[in-house]
């Protein structure tokens, strides 16, 4: 009686690139069931389950509305509606990157024992946060109800445009941050650092036009380097797709505050657009390093 020798595959770091796509949609029932692991593993034993995804948000979005306008006196109108418009697209990236840097290192048992397309794994990470994001869009929608805000359907196109193009940035960098911290360990602790001070480079719980105005007085040229932020564009695409105000007057100088570019939508599509290209190249890079580094993963684990 014979016995079939199990399958053995051989990664090679010179996969063609169509090879791992199709692995990645050949191995898609594994992806979808990390996603509900990482999911299962947040919420164990928990009462409320899902609901702390939803009160995250909502816990952060009173914070920031009593300290910013209470005690700040900031008076953008509606700023709950304009901090959690900008918030959802921070908190996908920041978790997204968070989860997906230890993606390896915590399922080192797996990585070691069977066979799967690695890039799943920080797939996943985006995955998971993808299903708190919309948890958590459920928050803003609940507050749009509550404030009675009005939205435009001209304007909420970009909504969809900007989530898009943060996922294909996510692939990227997620990719390339999860299989560099196998080999480099620093790499989770200097991305934590590097998050906080991305969070204030990026126009969130501010008016864009406030750094886009001191630092036009500092050079001409650090203006565009702000903009290169690529969440710059992708929150300023969800605030203007979602919040309606461009400019207000401020009930104290009687002058006009500008939140927003005041541009046509195709401005902000097509910011989008560059961002998505540069993207792009960002995956290729991405999978370029991984696919070089891939091989020691589990030596290295």
């Amino acid at each position: 009686m014979s016995v079939e020798a199990p399958e053995v595959r051989v990664v090679e770091p010179g996969a063609k690139v169509t090879t791992r796509i199709r692995d990645l949609v050949r191995y898609h029932e594994l992806i979808v069931n990390l996603v509900r692991k990482e999911l299962r593993v947040k919420y164990k034993n928990s009462v409320l389950g899902f609901v702390w995804s939803m009160l995250n948000p909502a816990m952060t979005i009173a914070i920031f509305w009593i300290v910013f306008t209470k005690f700040l006196g900031n008076s953008i109108p509606e700023y709950p509606i304009w901090i959690l418009s900008g918030i959802l697209a921070w908190n996908l990236w920041q978790g997204s990157l968070g989860m997906a840097v230890g993606s390896f290192i915590g399922n080192s048992s797996l990585v070691t024992k069977v066979y799967f397309p690695r890039e799943a794994l920080p797939l996943s990470s985006i995955g998971a946060n993808l299903m708190h994001f919309f948890f958590q869009f459920i928050v803003l929608v609940i507050a749009l109800v509550i404030f009675r805000f009005p939205i435009s359907l001209a304007t909420v196109v970009l909504v969809p445009a900007a989530l898009v193009t943060e996922l294909l940035v996510l692939c990227g960098f997620c990719l390339i941050v999860a299989v560099m911290n196998v080999y480099f360990r620093d790499v989770q602790h200097l991305l934590e650092l590097a998050l906080l001070a991305w969070f204030w480079m990026t126009p969130i719980v501010y008016q864009v036009a406030f750094p886009i105005e001191h630092l036009g007085k500092i050079s001409t040229v650090l203006p565009k380097v702000y903009m290169l932020n690529p969440m710059t564009s992708i929150v300023l695409a969800f605030q203007r797709g979602i919040y309606q105000h461009i400019s207000y007057r401020d009930p104290s100088t009687h002058a006009h505050v500008q939140l927003l570019f005041h541009l046509g939508i195709l401005w902000y599509l097509r910011n989008l657009a560059i961002v998505a290209i540069v993207a792009v190249g960002l995956i290729a890079v991405g999978w370029a390093i991984f696919r070089r580094l891939e091989w020691r993963l589990a030596e290295e684990l």
